[in-house]
């Protein structure tokens, strides 16, 4: 699910403002506590989609993005859903939750 989300204020090189943000923590677990891990959504540009754990997302109906954008797996991080919540934006198509589910293997080393 993408969400909209206020990230400031933010400290050192880390990702603000009111940006699409991707949920990549499970359902089961968003429902129990406010504290949800969120993928932010950046700007494409052509040295961003060559890091590895960057992924590419077109903008579809589905996704309801305006342009082309990278999800900056680097970049993941906890926020207080209560608090932070603008509004919802859209879905992910299967193959970008996988890539994102890749991306994320190679972060935090769970291969």
């Amino acid at each position: 699910m993408i969400i909209d989300v206020n990230l400031n204020p933010t400290l050192g090189s880390e990702t603000g403002k009111i940006r699409p943000c991707i949920i990549v923590t499970n359902n089961i677990y968003n429902r129990k506590v406010p504290v949800i891990q969120i993928v932010p959504i950046t700007n494409w540009t052509e040295k961003k989609a060559r890091i590895k754990t960057n992924i590419e997302i077109n903008p579809s109906t589905i996704n309801n993005l305006e342009k082309k954008s990278i999800a900056d797996c680097l970049q993941t991080r906890p926020i207080d859903y209560n608090s932070r919540f603008v509004s919802f934006r859209g879905e992910l198509e299967d193959e970008i939750i996988q890539q994102i589910d890749n991306a994320l293997k190679i972060v935090f080393a769970l291969s």
